[in-house]
Order: C-alpha cells, then structure tokens, then sequence
C-alpha cells in the first residue's frame, strides 16, 4: 500500500484543507488531458486515490492505523519564528489578508471566517486577491467559501466566488477546478439565497449574478427570484418587470 500522505505531499496532521489544497495542485500537473504519458496517467490516479482516502475521516483513520507508526518530532518552538504571531500583530490590509489564509490552513477555520467577515465589514477596499497569485485565490478562496457556507454565510460567501470568477474570466484559459467553482456558486444561488438572506440583500446577489454570463436559463431564474423579492418589497411594477424579461429569456 502506498503512503497517501507522500502521494499528495502533506504531512500526516494535515488538515483538510491542506489536503484539499495539495490535491488541487497535483492534479493541475499530471491530469491525463494535459500528457499523453501512462506514466502520468498512473500517478494521476495514485493522487485522484489518496484524496478519496484521505479526504473522508473514516477512511484515513483506517489507513491511519493501518500504515503508519507514529513518529515523535523534538522541535523547540522557542527556536521557530512565530508568522501566526507577527501577522496578527499588523493592522496593514495585506498582513490581515495573509492571516486569514494561513489560519485556514492551520486548523483555525472559526478564526480565518470571522478575520474576513470583520475585514470586509470594517474596509470597504479590502480584497483578498490583491494580495494572492492567481492560483492561491482560487485555492484558498474557494476552501474559504466552504468555510463560510458551513457556517451558514452565504451573502460572505457569494461576493468571494463572484470575485473568483471574474478574475478567472479576465484570463483566456481556466483552470481545471473553475467549473467545480461555477457549481458551487450556482448551488449557493439556488439554495441558500431566496428566503435565507434578506430581501435587500438577496436582490443584490442575484443582480450580481447575472453578471457572471452563467447562462440563459440561469440567467433567467436570478430575474425570476428577483421578481419575487421586489413582490415582498412592495415594488409590484419592477417585479412585473423582472418576471417578464424572465419568461422572455426562456422562449
């Protein structure tokens, strides 16, 4: 039996993120339609089944047990610089940025939500993609919107897709993960939206939304709910409106 952790790269205390993340950045360089190689075919498979393992708690705590002996690491902390400590002590929107990922891929998730959830409440230009490359914002912000929908925050979570996604458009190619974020995103508008955020804010979102060119059909329930949120609000003349160019895209 191979040795999972060494198949994604990550430690054997490594969080679920960090297995996530590794998992991600194995398969962007040995999926199949990007070599013709067997030997690239076979380790993309190694990957694609340590993550299955790994990722599913019983699974790992049987290969746990099953694999490995565990080994005893002597390191002084006293000895180690303390990142967690000096960002935290920096107020600059770039260090606040950093510490938000990094307590997310350091088993304080509760702590990296609600660092972003006050960041974006308190700073009106903060955004965590002027501080990340490309690829880590597509990473780690996407494990941070599972973060906050888990957490039952889904308007947070919404605006970090949609940032997610309009950064990917900007570009001529996507990466291999970008329709799992298109998903994702399209499972929060249909599900966690209408009837769990507020009125106003639901209205924003969906506005948003249609911004995202994810389509006619898509496109035309985001008008349809709208319709029905402007109904509440008592806007029964632009509800009209919205519910009308909503059965117009559907023709």
């Amino acid at each position: 039996m191979k040795d999972f952790y060494k198949v994604l790269g990550v430690r054997q205390d490594a969080t679920l993120a960090e297995i996530k993340r590794a998992y991600r950045e194995k398969v962007k360089n040995l999926h199949p339609d990007l070599s013709g190689s067997s030997k690239t075919h076979e380790e993309f498979n190694d990957v694609v089944h340590a993550y299955r393992v790994l990722s599913d708690a019983r699974q790992r705590s049987i290969f746990d047990e099953g694999f490995f002996v565990r080994m005893k690491k002597n390191v002084r902390k006293a000895d180690q610089f303390d990142y967690y400590k000096w960002l935290s002590e920096r107020e600059d929107n770039e260090s606040r940025a950093k510490l938000i990922f990094y307590t997310l891929m350091h088993n304080k998730e509760d702590e990296a939500v609600e660092e972003f959830k006050r960041m974006q409440m308190n700073h009106a230009d903060f955004t965590l993609k002027n501080y990340f490359t490309r690829e880590d914002f597509m990473d780690y912000g996407y494990i941070l919107a599972e973060e906050l929908v888990l957490r039952a925050e889904y308007y947070d979570a919404f605006i970090l897709l949609e940032q997610i996604i309009k950064m990917e458009y900007s570009y001529s190619y996507f990466y291999i993960f970008f329709p799992e974020v298109i998903d994702f995103t399209l499972a929060i508008l249909k599900k966690n939206i209408d009837g769990v955020i507020s009125d106003e804010l639901a209205l924003d979102v969906y506005e948003r939304a249609l911004d995202l060119n994810l389509g006619k059909t898509n496109d035309a329930f985001f008008l349809r709910k709208m319709g029905e949120e402007y109904r509440r609000l008592g806007d029964d003349v632009t509800a009209e409106i919205c519910l009308r160019e909503s059965c117009k895209m559907l023709e």
